[in-house]
C-alpha cells in the first residue's frame, strides 16, 4: 500500500487510531492483536498483520450510508478501545497470555475482535472469551477448511476446541471448499456431528435468497451453535475468499467467496448478541498484493463487526 499521507477533512473522520482502554470505562468493541504464526503449516508473516490492519482502518470512515431506518449511522459514536498486541501468543505460555488478555478485554466490552495471526489464534481467543462457559458455548467458522488436523498448528483449532470441551454438535462450518480438504477430515467432521455448509451451498443460498441470503445462512448457523444458550465465537478465516480478492492468504484459491459475501456474513453474525467474540485469521500482510487488498478486506471486516453492534439496537434479536 502507498505510504502517501492521507488527506484531512474535519467532515470525513477516519476509522482506527482508537484509544487504549481506561479503567472502569465501558466499551462497545474491544480490539486486540493475537499475532500467532509459529505453528503455521505454510510459511507466513502473519505476525505482521495486526499492525497492517490498524493502518488500513485509517483508509475508511466509520459511517454507514443507510442504517436500518434509512438514515446515515455514525459508527464513531460507539466506544472502541484497542488493547494492543499479546506478546508471543504461540505455545502454551503464549496461549495462556492470550486467553487472559481476551477475557480481560471482553470483561469491559460488548464484544471483542482479535486480529491474527494465523488460525492458531482461534483456540486461545475462543477459550478466553468463553471462560467457564465452554460446555454451553458454540463456534461458527467462516473458512474453506475444517481445521480438524492432528497435532498443534493453524490447521487444528477446531479439533483442539472440541478436545477442550466444546460440543461438536454446536460447531457450524460455513464455506468448506472442494479440493481444499481431505476426505479423511471430511469424514471426521461428519463422525463428530459438525454441521457443514459447503462453499457451493453458501453461494446457492446467498444468491437464491437475494439480499437476505447472508442473514439466513448466519441465522441458521447461530441457531445451531447457540442452542445451549452459551456465547458463540465467530472465526473468520479470510482464505475462504477468492484468491483474486485475498492473495495475502496462503491457502486462498480461485473460486472462493467474493469480498462482499464475506463482509455480509460478518455483519449479519455481528448483529446477533449471541456473538461476543470474533477472530480474523490467515492474512499474511507480508505476502499481500501491492495495493494491500487482503489487509484492507480484513480491516473492513472489523468495521462490519462494529456495524453489526450498532444495528443490534434496531434489528430484532432472533434469540428471543
Amino acid at each position: 500500500m502507498t505510504s502517501a499521507p492521507l488527506p484531512h477533512d474535519p467532515l470525513w473522520p477516519r476509522a482506527g487510531s482508537w484509544p487504549a482502554p481506561s479503567p472502569g470505562a465501558p466499551a462497545d468493541l474491544a480490539l486486540i492483536g493475537v499475532p500467532t504464526w509459529r505453528t503455521s503449516l505454510s510459511p507466513t508473516g502473519a505476525h505482521a498483520t495486526p499492525a497492517a490492519v490498524r493502518a488500513a482502518l485509517r483508509r475508511y470512515s466509520p459511517a454507514l450510508i443507510r442504517g436500518a431506518d434509512g438514515a446515515p449511522v455514525d459508527l464513531g459514536e460507539p466506544a472502541v478501545v484497542d488493547h494492543g498486541d499479546v506478546d508471543e501468543p504461540d505455545g502454551p505460555d503464549g496461549e495462556a497470555r492470550a486467553r487472559a488478555a481476551v477475557g480481560a478485554a471482553l470483561a469491559g466490552a460488548r464484544a471483542v475482535v482479535a486480529l491474527g495471526g494465523d488460525n492458531a489464534l482461534t483456540v486461545p481467543v475462543a477459550l478466553g472469551a468463553w471462560g467457564d462457559d465452554v460446555a454451553t458455548a458454540g463456534l461458527v467458522t467462516v473458512d474453506a477448511h475444517y481445521d480438524l488436523r492432528d497435532g498443534v498448528s493453524n490447521g487444528s483449532p477446531v479439533r483442539r476446541l472440541i478436545e477442550a470441551g466444546l460440543d461438536p454438535a454446536r460447531v457450524v462450518q460455513i464455506g468448506i471448499a472442494d479440493f481444499a480438504n481431505s476426505a479423511a477430515y471430511a469424514r471426521r467432521a461428519r463422525d463428530l456431528g459438525i454441521t457443514v455448509v459447503t462453499l457451493d451451498e453458501v453461494r446457492r443460498q446467498v444468491h437464491e435468497r437475494g439480499p437476505g441470503g447472508p442473514g439466513d445462512v448466519v441465522r441458521a448457523a447461530l441457531d445451531a451453535a447457540g442452542a445451549a444458550g452459551g456465547p458463540v465465537h465467530l472465526d473468520v478465516d479470510v482464505d475462504v475468499c477468492d484468491r483474486s480478492v485475498a492473495p495475502g492468504c496462503p491457502a486462498s484459491v480461485p473460486g472462493g467467496l467474493a469480498a462482499w459475501e464475506l463482509r455480509a456474513l460478518v455483519r449479519a453474525a455481528a448483529t446477533d448478541p449471541r456473538v461476543r467474540s470474533v477472530d480474523l485469521a490467515e492474512v499474511d500482510a507480508t505476502a499481500d498484493a501491492p495495493d494491500g487488498r487482503t489487509v484492507r478486506l480484513a480491516a473492513l471486516c472489523v468495521l462490519e463487526v462494529l456495524a453489526g453492534l450498532a444495528l443490534r439496537e434496531v434489528v430484532p434479536n432472533p434469540a428471543k
